[in-house]
């Protein structure tokens, strides 16, 4: 049955690391960011408002730039151009994220991570309170974007690592399922049987400070919040390039 494991630590979770693609459907850490750099982040967030970038019309938003929502919104190649101001930013408005992020990840991987050429580095996603993912939940998904066909093909292992920074006031939480994917598209798959409960699924709910690990190529959705709060997280994408010893990270 799937689940999340909260893990004690870092450690702890980085032992735990290969039952990620098995039988735990995430990895999480309790309290990995100190509660006074959770808040000063989050309030510098807030605080440069004007440095967020709009994705999908407003539905969500982001500090620095990520990549899948400029893949599906047919504007990637401006991803590209402005990926070294992107992280030029999010350095300006939360000094040190990036490099403690990939740090964090490092730790959880047991390998070396570097950042993706040509890509932006870790970033911070703002889903607004009362707006649409708030009101109706985010897109069953898979995290396939930047992920190459070399990289499906041979089976690359991939993961998301999501640190929130302010959850909302309720609900808001990740829900997975028991769902890897095979080659079938999110948009092809059978979603209101998966959805409709048919499918084992878990929701890891996140405070302050959390760090949650998932498969990228793990089905789930970001589930309906209330409350004034938006919902603030760090998230960074990678693909392992060399088995047990190398992985390479963005946004």
């Amino acid at each position: 049955m799937i689940r999340a494991r909260w893990c004690r630590s870092v450690d702890d979770a980085a032992a735990r690391f290969g039952s990620l693609f098995g039988s735990a459907g995430a990895l999480g850490v309790r309290a990995a960011l100190a509660e006074a750099e959770v808040a000063r982040m989050t309030a510098a967030v807030i605080a440069r408002r004007d440095a967020w970038t709009s994705d999908f019309g407003g539905e969500q938003f982001a500090l620095g730039r990520a990549f899948y929502t400029h893949l599906e919104t047919g504007a990637a190649s401006r991803y590209f151009e402005e990926a070294g101001s992107s992280d030029a930013i999010v350095e300006a408005v939360v000094p040190g994220m990036q490099r403690a992020t990939l740090a964090l990840l490092g730790m959880l991987l047991g390998a070396a991570v570097r950042r993706r050429n040509g890509f932006a580095g870790p970033g911070i996603h703002v889903f607004p309170a009362a707006e649409k993912v708030a009101r109706e939940g985010g897109v069953v998904h898979f995290d396939l974007e930047g992920l190459t066909e070399h990289h499906l093909e041979t089976g690359a292992r991939a993961v998301t690592l999501v640190v929130m920074l302010q959850p909302p006031s309720t609900g808001g939480g990740l829900k997975l399922w028991e769902v890897v994917h095979d080659g079938t598209p999110d948009t092809e798959l059978e979603l209101d049987a998966i959805v409709g409960g048919s499918v084992p699924s878990t929701i890891a709910r996140s405070g302050p400070g959390d760090a949650l690990l998932i498969d990228s190529r793990r089905l789930h959705q970001i589930q309906p919040f209330g409350g004034a709060r938006d919902r603030i997280s760090i998230t960074v994408h990678a693909v392992e390039i060399d088995r047990g010893r190398c992985w390479e990270a963005w946004f």
